[in-house]
């Protein structure tokens, strides 16, 4: 039965169920996600294969984290392998005026640092000493989002004509990386410019989302028009990343997106990044576009991501800051 926000939404909500029985029957899903991607680089999944069990206990962890007191979070301040807490005022998307309201909790894979020494983006998790159960509550629903990402990658490679399994070499050890997000509510009087986030484009393959019911999610359509993203039980928001749009040599569209938290109530997310190895070689020319062809050059995944990351987050620009100094 339809209900009136799937009615009211403009985005395609995909049933992926055929994705988990492993089976082949994967080409009309496959069809629908290259159209979806053509149009808009935005579509909702369901039956999407992760217990609600999960996703309830990792909501109301990362609702605890957030409330906690800013001195306590300041013990797990971001890194710069982009692991821990960053607080509002250290991240300013895009060509924003303003820094972004909301705070960020960044996980990501356990390969353990030995695997990642000098690859971008590759460090150990730093999670909270004063809340020992934020990882048992929230692992379980990172890798179920995890496994959701490979299926939808099995029908995207289908979708751009490759063999089924063509990602898999290149997620031997997946970037995977992983947000807890908290905006509070805009200030009535907010300027038309200020965002909970402000437009971007996400930096690397997939983003799978989770949203609460708050709503505040929007996307700029090619024709320029802005449209909500309303939350959809049941489902998962999936947008395209620079990174698949770049490999994909323009046949997937990263599209520019947006929030404002106007519902006077804290809104929380959770997304998942399901992105290649940091030193995977994202090259159009991979997916069988000639070289004439190719719209850009290769570009290792992890580079790319760290280019984004600097001109983004304060910790990254204060890093350099102090380097220039020394």
């Amino acid at each position: 039965m339809t209900t009136p926000t799937e009615t009211a939404c403009e985005l395609p909500i995909i049933d992926v169920s055929v994705l988990s029985s492993g089976g082949d029957a994967v080409e009309a899903v496959a069809a629908e996600i290259l159209e979806a991607t053509r149009r808009s680089g935005f579509f909702y999944v369901r039956n999407h294969g992760i217990d609600q069990q999960l996703i309830d206990a990792a909501v109301s962890a990362s609702a605890g984290f957030f409330a906690r007191a800013l001195e306590d979070k300041r013990d797990v301040s971001v890194n710069q392998r982009n692991r821990g807490f960053m607080e509002i005022g250290e991240c300013r998307l895009g060509e924003a005026r303003y820094h972004c309201m909301k705070e960020v909790f960044f996980f990501g894979p356990e390969h353990g640092v030995q695997t990642g020494d000098d690859l971008p983006l590759m460090g150990d998790n730093q999670w909270p000493v004063f809340m020992p159960g934020l990882r048992e509550a929230v692992w379980p629903y990172y890798r179920a989002v995890m496994s959701c990402g490979g299926r939808l990658l099995s029908a995207v490679a289908v979708a751009l004509g490759l063999r089924k399994d063509f990602f898999r070499g290149y997620y031997h050890q997946s970037l995977g990386r992983a947000q807890l997000l908290h905006y509070p509510p805009l200030p009535a009087d907010a300027f038309e410019d200020q965002f909970s986030a402000a437009p971007h484009t996400d930096f690397g393959c997939i983003t799978l989302l989770w949203q609460d019911n708050n709503g505040g999610l929007e996307v700029r359509l090619p024709d320029d028009r802005w449209i909500a993203a309303p939350p959809v039980p049941g489902t998962l928001v999936i947008n395209v990343g620079d990174l698949l749009a770049r490999w994909s040599n323009d046949r997937m569209r990263s599209t520019l997106h947006r929030v404002r938290n106007l519902a006077g109530r804290r809104r929380y997310s959770m997304a998942v990044f399901f992105d290649p190895d940091s030193d995977a070689l994202i090259d159009p020319r991979d997916m069988g576009v000639s070289g004439h062809q190719a719209l850009y050059p290769a570009v290792t995944a992890g580079e790319y991501i760290m280019s984004k990351n600097r001109g983004t987050f304060g910790h990254y620009q204060r890093a350099a800051g102090a380097g220039a100094g020394a």
